[in-house]
């Protein structure tokens, strides 16, 4: 049996109830094989494999707090640090009642590889919350990030371990968690990213995954001979990413017409309007259908249903597994030639593998959406420096880090003889920076 396979039987067996996470560490494990294979003496030796796919730590512990009708209520509060060879661990906070141990491992896992492509000095890491801050008043979201913090704290430091923001958790609850942490620590540092600009904040991280998805997607399709303006682009997600995504594509020439929200999408032939969809997200924090109700050219359904429309590129932006084996037989059927990933791990491993054998251009997430984590980082080098830097120097940044990501898991699909298999080179070129640190570094 394979040094590969080994691990593989391993991971599942320790790890049968976590789905989510087998699921990522298949998929790079697998993509990594000619790696391993041409390593395989020295690699099982100083067992690699079994050191990256097993987490330095994992914290998990209650979060009292009290709402608004003076009930006491408990959620679980989870922080994963999986890796920290090349720098601090790095990885946001996921407020959503989905969330579990497995969950926030597997996103911890794939951080370890976005993070490493970045070309930055960041490890990866993940946390969260079954927390749903949906229909909370804000002095209910306080109550439960301060608590959630005054735990969290004792883990956590600029050059330990730097949280940011994910899903449902913004600039309001990263407002909430920083203060708590500097009152109880008695520390100004860059311990969270994600900050308001009067506090530390950087310009520019609110577009930054949205806007960096976008800037790949665009080398992607240049280096394919072909130009992303004038193309049809269909939008999953209606959050900080995909609002951004949208916003990009249109400054390239692209014409966007889906967006989507936890109970149903909207379809716009006339492209879809930010101005408005910001209102509604951002400001008004309703529904999709407050949207379609302000404009005549919108369709509102309900359930599921964008990648049933006609496009030529598609940009998952919502949640894991949101693309299945059904939907890419109907992106293929309806002409679609690229699919960047927006969101972590929003494509089925069949589903990747139908794009992939069917000619569609396939940008993974641990690639696509390191935009925000990028930034995340750029803001921690400002906070370490004591500067701010402008709007376009920090989307000057991100867009040449984007471009080289594109890049260094092209070259290194190509250096493997997996040339247009973006996924594996994206794990490969990720993989061979953390090695690398991790074999210098000794058992550690």
């Amino acid at each position: 049996m394979s040094y590969v396979d080994e691990v593989l039987a391993k991971v599942k067996e320790k790890n049968a109830s976590e789905p989510e996470f087998l699921q990522a560490v298949d998929e790079v494990l697998n993509s990594l094989r000619p790696v391993i294979d041409a390593n395989e003496e020295l690699y099982r030796k100083e067992a690699i494999l079994e050191r990256i796919t097993e987490p330095d730590r994992q914290l998990m512990f209650r979060v009292p707090w009290v709402d608004d009708k003076g009930q006491v209520q408990v959620n679980r509060g989870f922080r994963v640090q999986f890796n920290n060879s090349i720098g601090p661990y790095k990885g946001g906070l996921r407020l959503h009642p989905s969330v579990n141990l497995g969950i926030i491992k597997f996103l911890g896992f794939e951080q370890i590889f976005k993070n490493s492509l970045t070309s930055l000095p960041i490890g990866g890491g993940k946390g969260g919350s079954d927390f749903d801050p949906k229909g909370k008043s804000d002095r209910e979201i306080m109550a439960f990030c301060q608590s959630f913090m005054t735990e969290l704290c004792k883990y956590i430091g600029a050059d330990t371990d730097v949280p940011a923001g994910d899903i449902g958790t913004g600039a309001r609850e990263i407002g909430y968690m920083f203060g708590q942490y500097k009152k109880i620590r008695g520390m100004f540092e860059g311990v969270l990213t994600g900050k308001g600009l009067s506090y530390g904040g950087s310009l520019a991280r609110t577009e930054a995954t949205g806007y960096g998805l976008l800037y790949l997607t665009k080398e992607m399709l240049k280096c394919n001979g072909k130009d992303i303006a004038g193309k049809t682009v269909v939008v999953s997600g209606a959050g900080n990413v995909a609002i951004y995504a949208i916003q990009k594509a249109q400054q390239m020439g692209a014409k966007p017409v889906t967006c989507s929200d936890s109970t149903g999408w909207i379809y716009d032939p006339e492209g879809i309007d930010v101005a408005l969809l910001k209102e509604v997200k951002e400001v008004k924090r309703a529904r999709l259908t407050e949207y379609a109700a302000a404009r005549p050219s919108a369709q509102y359904h309900e359930g599921k249903g964008v990648w049933s429309v006609k496009c030529d590129v598609a940009l998952p932006c919502a949640t894991q597994n949101e693309l299945d084996i059904e939907d890419a037989k109907q992106l293929v059927a309806n002409g679609c030639f690229a699919v960047a990933e927006g969101a972590n791990m929003p494509t089925t491993l069949e589903a990747t593998k139908y794009l992939q054998e069917n000619g569609v251009l396939f940008a993974p997430g641990k690639a696509a959406n390191a935009g925000g984590v990028a930034t995340s980082a750029l803001e921690m080098s400002q906070n370490s420096e004591r500067l701010s830097w402008s709007f376009e120097e920090v989307d000057s940044k991100l867009e040449s880090i984007m471009v080289n990501i594109f890049h260094n898991l092209d070259d290194a699909a190509k250096r493997y003889n997996v040339a247009g298999d973006y996924v594996a080179g994206a794990n490969i070129a990720g993989f061979e920076k953390v090695v690398d640190a991790m074999l210098a570094q000794g058992v550690c």
